[in-house]
C-alpha cells in the first residue's frame, strides 16, 4: 500500500515538470529550468513582479528541440487555483478568443498559455513563424497530464454576459479600483460602467470593508432594489453603486448617464450565490 501510494506521488510530481513528451519526436536542450521568489527575477529579465502580484511559488521549464522550432516550455504554480486564473486572464490578448485547453487557453502563432488548477503553462516558438496548431497540440497533449479542475473560477459566471467587454471578467489581485481596502476581487468592463465583486473570508469581514467604503463614498444614498447598499458620486470613479451580499461586495463604477445603478445592482446581487 505504502508503495502504490509512493508512486502515485511521484508520478504526481513528475506530471507537474514539464518535458518534451508532449511533443512527439522532440528533444530536450540544455538542463531543465527550476525558480522560485528569489530566483525568477533573473530568468524574467526582471519582469518578474506580474507573477509575484498572483501569489507565484515556483516556475519549472525545459527547452525542447522540434525539427527546426525551438520551444521554450515553463510551468508556473500559485497560491490556489484562481491566482492561476488571474495569472491567466491578465496575460491574455482580449483580440482573440479563449480556448478550452485546460480550464482556458489561448493560442497565438508565437506562443500559447492555458491555466488547469494552480497551473499557468506557457510554450513559446522560435524562430518567428506560424506554430499555432503544432503549440496549440502540445497545449492539449501537456493539460491532459496536469492535474487540477478544468472548471474557471465560479466568480466568472456572477457578472451579466450582455455588454461585456472582451478579456472580462478578470482578477485584480490587490487595490481593486485603485482602493486599498478592496484587497482582492473580480472586475468586468461594459461599455456602461464596471462591475466588481469583492469576496471577504466571512460576512463580518464583508460588513467591515462595507462600512469602510460608505464612509469613502460620503455622501450617499440608499440603493433600492437590495436589502443593503448604497448609490454616491465619486471625482474619479463616477456614479458608484456598492451592495453587500453575505460574504461578498458588490457593485459597479462610472456608470454612464441613462443608467440605472440600482437596477444594475440588482441584477448582479441576482447572478451572486
Amino acid at each position: 500500500m505504502r508503495l502504490a501510494c509512493g508512486l502515485l506521488l511521484a508520478a504526481s510530481l513528475f506530471a507537474q515538470k514539464p518535458d518534451c513528451s508532449i511533443v512527439p519526436g522532440s528533444k530536450q536542450q540544455g538542463e531543465a529550468r527550476e525558480f522560485d521568489t528569489d530566483t525568477l527575477y533573473e530568468y524574467m529579465n526582471g519582469n518578474s513582479e506580474g507573477y509575484f502580484l498572483y501569489g507565484f511559488r515556483k516556475m519549472h521549464g525545459v527547452t525542447c528541440q522540434a525539427g527546426q522550432v525551438t520551444l521554450i516550455i515553463d510551468l508556473s504554480e500559485f497560491a490556489s487555483p484562481e491566482h492561476a486564473y488571474g495569472m491567466f486572464t491578465g496575460n491574455l490578448d482580449p483580440r482573440l478568443p479563449v480556448e478550452k485547453i485546460g480550464a482556458g487557453g489561448q493560442t497565438t502563432p508565437r506562443k500559447v498559455i492555458f491555466t488547469k488548477g494552480p497551473y499557468f503553462a506557457e510554450i513559446a516558438a522560435e524562430p518567428e513563424g506560424e506554430h499555432t496548431e503544432l503549440l496549440r497540440k502540445a497545449a492539449l497533449a501537456w493539460a491532459g497530464k496536469l492535474p487540477g479542475s478544468t472548471e474557471p473560477p465560479a466568480a466568472l459566471a456572477w457578472f451579466p454576459k450582455e455588454g461585456i467587454q472582451p478579456g472580462f471578467p478578470r482578477l485584480v489581485p490587490q487595490s481593486v479600483l485603485g482602493l486599498r481596502l478592496l484587497r482582492r476581487g473580480y472586475l468586468a468592463q461594459y461599455g456602461h460602467g464596471r462591475a466588481v465583486v469583492i469576496a471577504e473570508d466571512s460576512p463580518e469581514a464583508a460588513r467591515g470593508v462595507f462600512e469602510k467604503l460608505k464612509e469613502r463614498f460620503s455622501p450617499n444614498e440608499p440603493l433600492k432594489g437590495v436589502p443593503e447598499g448604497f448609490v454616491a458620486k465619486d471625482r474619479f470613479l463616477g456614479r458608484v453603486c456598492f451592495f453587500l451580499k453575505g460574504s461578498r461586495i458588490g457593485g459597479w463604477t462610472a456608470v454612464a448617464e441613462g443608467q440605472d445603478p440600482a437596477s444594475l445592482a440588482a441584477a448582479l446581487a441576482a447572478r451572486m450565490p
